[in-house]
């Protein structure tokens, strides 16, 4: 194939500038030059040795630009385009829907003083493409309502001017009509702010090549629309707007957002069946959800369904509704554990259908879930979230191998021993992080109320001759004393025992590249830093020898990285204030996820200069 363009190749774009079909497009090869990432996408100049246009790569091509495919100075060929005028700019801007890759960079810039040759239509050689004249753009009410609503809809498409694909829609573009799948559909909410109360919902909106936009309605609109869209059925669209999708709330891979008024088109093709894509996923595996807690975006998980609970009832504090609710556990190779919130319909459908099958315990793949920091790390359910039983993807399939081969008998963590109960600190290791100095700096917090941080460092001592631990009673873990007689008596239950526990109330020194400071740590706290129960380590202080295997325990301890949940608060010693630091919360350090941590706080770094 030779390598070069297709003379005309530009007069011919403009002379067409929207194409009935890509059937109708000969063969148009252009060379790319100054290809550069601008905004959100791939810009370059369209040549064809004689003119240039400017062009804009479709976003689903950038991949080809990354891997070398498509280069600078390099041959597309051009599949489908829209040529649209930009507000406020005098050129036209060539947008390339389709193209193909022909040939890499060439050693130069394509010049040529060529004679004017008329292209061709690739199945109609010989015979020349004449520009369009009078194209009309119709509604989706005009497509559907002009064709007497007998024909198919194939037919009533090919009497019409076609329907534009997702990836082709842009802010700057006139009269379009789109014919798409309802794929998600969320509930109408009201709102208040200061313009009064309102009402919203969204629809995620898919077409036949899977492209995918998220479409909101508001007031009239969405009062309007909301019966009219409907799960699965399929729809022409026309008359929206789209603008540059907000990150903070996208919910689907698309630069563009549409908004949907009240004089907006909206038909449905009867008896046409969805076209719903292959849900596609992916997946972040338990032991890497603290990065995502408390943020914007949604994630996708599978797991191994551990546990089922029953339905509750949740009164919202909004609106005073009771909403239904059910929580299962589920577990991934990492061997962690985490607990999902189905609401609504979730719950008592699929929810149901999972605790009749919990014996068995399934598999569940759950898309577009948000990631909370209730009891330390916790997903919730939403209105989009989609959840598949047993589904049948690749990561579903070795999960369950896994579990039957080795996973059944592993012990498994909860994601929540990363947190606390106790007020405030119902936080996780991944919320509020400071540093040790940023905290003995200021020996003012506290004063009033308990403040709550997160830090990562390791310990560096701890005192053998401290009192490690307490008598306490197995009833309620208050202290216990000696008895008189026999056992030990409790003042809280008034009762008299002849065993108690022993339960860790110790101090150790932890510190961080920016200092160091005393940390008090009770029961649970302390027996993730000893690795041991204090009943345990108390039978290896009354052993004897020559080498102390209770002083060996605690040195095990120290140099070890762990993430801390911490409580800072004001006692008084000797009448003089000091500053108390306890830990609520104490788990080893995922190295994976602080790496990610440390790439977020560069980036920042980077953009703040």
């Amino acid at each position: 194939m030779a390598k070069t363009v297709s003379p005309n190749a530009i007069s011919y774009l403009f002379a067409n500038p929207s194409p009935d079909s890509s059937s109708d497009i000969p063969d148009i090869v252009v060379q790319v030059v100054d290809l550069k990432f601008v905004g959100n996408r791939y810009m370059f100049y369209a040549n064809d040795g004689m003119k240039k246009v400017n062009s804009i790569l479709p976003t689903n091509q950038s991949s080809d630009v990354l891997s070398g495919k498509i280069q600078n100075l390099g041959l597309i060929r051009i599949l489908d385009y829209t040529l649209n005028d930009i507000p406020n700019k005098s050129e036209k801007y060539l947008l390339v829907t389709k193209c193909e890759p022909v040939s890499p960079a060439l050693e130069v810039e394509i010049k040529s003083e060529q004679p004017s040759i008329t292209l061709k239509p690739k199945q109609e050689s010989g015979i020349d493409l004449k520009p369009k004249q009078g194209v009309v753009s119709k509604s989706a009410a005009q497509i559907v309502h002009e064709q007497h609503g007998n024909s198919a809809p194939a037919a009533r498409m090919a009497m019409t001017r076609r329907v534009r694909p997702l990836v082709s829609l842009n802010p700057y573009m006139g009269t379009w009509t789109i014919k798409v799948s309802v794929t998600s559909k969320g509930t109408l909410r009201t709102y208040r702010n200061a313009r009064g109360e309102g009402c919203v919902f969204n629809v995620e909106l898919t077409d036949e090549d899977g492209t995918q936009i998220q479409a909101t309605m508001f007031n009239d609109a969405a009062r309007k629309f909301y019966e009219k869209f409907v799960m699965g059925k399929v729809y022409y669209v026309s008359k929206g707007t789209l603008k540059v999708a907000n990150k903070q709330f996208k919910t689907v891979q698309n630069d563009y957002e549409m908004t949907l008024n009240e004089n907006s088109e909206v038909e449905e093709v009867a008896s046409e069946a969805s076209f719903v894509p292959e849900t596609k996923f992916n997946f972040v595996p338990i032991d890497q959800l603290g990065p995502h807690v408390n943020k914007s975006d949604l994630v996708d998980v599978v797991g191994i369904v551990k546990n089922v609970s029953s339905t509750m009832s949740i009164r919202r504090k909004s609106n005073n509704e009771t909403v239904p609710k059910r929580d299962i556990t589920i577990a991934d190779e990492s061997k962690k554990t985490v607990v999902v919130s189905l609401w609504g319909e979730l719950a008592t459908n699929i929810g149901q259908e999972l605790l009749d099958m919990a014996d068995k315990s399934p598999v569940v793949a759950i898309k577009s879930v948000k990631v909370g920091d209730f009891q330390g790390v916790s997903l919730s359910a939403i209105s989009k979230s989609l959840v598949l039983i047993d589904p049948e993807v690749p990561e579903a399939q070795k999960l369950r191998c896994w579990y039957d081969s080795e996973g059944k008998d592993t012990a498994m963590a909860s994601l929540s021993s990363g947190s606390t109960n106790s007020g405030g600190g119902s936080r996780s290791v991944y919320s509020d992080r400071v540093s040790l100095s940023y905290i003995t700096s200021n020996p003012s917090l506290g004063a009033e109320k308990p403040a709550f941080f997160s830090i990562r460092g390791y310990i560096n001592s701890i005192k053998p001759d401290q009192a490690m631990w307490y008598r306490a009673c197995k009833t309620c873990n208050k202290k216990v004393t000696e008895s008189i007689d026999d056992g030990y008596w409790c003042e809280s239950c008034q009762k008299n025992d002849q065993e108690c526990n022993l339960r860790y109330i110790m101090i150790a020194k932890i510190i961080d590249a920016s200092g160091e400071a005393y940390i008090s740590a009770f029961n649970e706290e302390a027996e993730r830093l000893i690795g041991c129960s204090a009943d345990e380590l108390g039978n290896l202080r009354s052993q004897e020898g020559e080498e102390n295997p209770y002083q060996m325990k605690l040195k095990e301890a120290t140099w070890v990285p762990h993430l801390f949940r911490v409580s800072v608060s004001q006692n008084e010693y000797n009448n003089e204030k000091r500053q108390r630091i306890t830990a609520r919360a104490v788990v080893p350090v995922d190295f994976a996820a602080e790496s990610k941590i440390l790439l977020e706080d560069i980036s920042k770094m980077i953009a703040s200069h």
